[in-house]
């Protein structure tokens, strides 16, 4: 039994790493949330498609590295490798462009997909990235099918990129079709409001589970501002951890793997307010942890690294 199967981006983050220089690291937010949970012990599976390039070959290796199974990426004989050009102002916030036209990700056919795998997890998780082109965007609403119709539990990150939708209106399209579908749902305070148009998250929040009934546990992320968490009628919100922040790309996966690491201990109908206080802090730490690194899905830290921020700001408090 798997964990967690994820399907979508595995791609190279070009980061800005001073005014004129980049540095190639592996990247993509389905995979960075895998190896956050590999860093939390559990069972995962990507299914992707890179380049029959050195990036490629590069995130292969990587994944191997974090010990994600491999079996599942897939290789197009001719489209490269997707890259994501992250760029940083001042306070560590990114802008992304992307050479994608097409790049490998978008390439993956549902006939790709590993389904006996799927099948026999416990948590899909996907973002809607992997919906911006075709085939990918049939292969995801083909997993979100197959995964419903085995009684497996959906996750979505809607993971807003807008410079890859054709319009404003096709993303907005699309991620309330993936809102519609899932069961545990990672949004941040930006992505709230292109949904709703309010700018208080907590009441964008309740718009979207009065809209979207289906939703049994979202989590909402402000930035180093923290978290607000709802489940079973429950709301626990924990403020975020102040680190020396290098660039934040990561972090929102980072918090999202901590999450469905939460959901997998306690299930969607069994979160009580103490653990989503404690599930909140952990995430809240582990995400602030990558902030403080470059890179993403090799900058995933071990939990004895995030109960040491936590004794650390605990004692502080004290």
């Amino acid at each position: 039994m798997t964990d967690v199967f994820t399907l979508g981006e595995l791609l190279i983050d070009m980061v800005q790493t001073g005014s004129e220089g980049f540095q190639a690291k592996p990247g993509g937010a389905p995979a960075n949330v895998l190896a956050m949970l590999k860093k939390l012990g559990r069972t995962v599976y990507l299914q992707a498609k890179v380049g029959s390039d050195g990036f490629g070959t590069k995130l292969i290796s990587t994944l191997q590295q974090e010990r994600i199974p491999v079996a599942g990426i897939c290789r197009h004989a001719t489209i490269p490798t997707t890259l994501a050009i992250v760029q940083k102002d001042e306070s560590g916030d990114r802008t992304f462009s992307f050479y994608r036209q097409p790049g490998a990700d978008i390439m993956l056919h549902k006939e790709e997909i590993d389904w006996d795998v799927l099948k026999n997890s416990r948590i899909f998780h996907f973002g809607t990235l992997s919906m911006t082109d075709e085939p990918c965007k049939s292969a995801t609403k083909e997993a979100i099918r197959i995964a419903k119709e085995n009684g497996i539990l959906v996750s979505c990150d809607p993971n807003l990129r807008e410079n890859l939708w054709r319009s404003p209106e096709d993303a907005k399209q699309v991620m309330e079709y993936a809102l519609s579908q899932c069961d545990i749902l990672k949004i941040s305070d930006n992505e709230i409001e292109f949904l709703t148009g309010m700018d208080d998250v907590i009441e964008g929040v309740r718009v979207l589970l009065r809209r979207y009934p289906n939703i049994r546990v979202a989590a909402a992320t402000c930035g180093a501002q923290g978290s607000i968490l709802f489940a079973g009628g429950h709301q626990v919100e924990e403020k975020g951890y102040v680190v020396d922040t290098i660039e934040t790309t990561g972090a929102g996966d980072t918090f999202c793997a901590c999450l469905l690491d939460l959901v997998l201990k306690y299930g969607v109908d069994h979160l009580h307010p103490d653990a989503m206080r404690s599930g909140l802090r952990f995430a809240n730490a582990a995400a602030a942890l990558v902030t403080t690194r470059q890179g993403a899905l090799t900058a995933m830290p071990t939990v004895q690294e995030v109960e040491a921020l936590l004794f650390q700001q605990e004692k502080r408090a004290g």
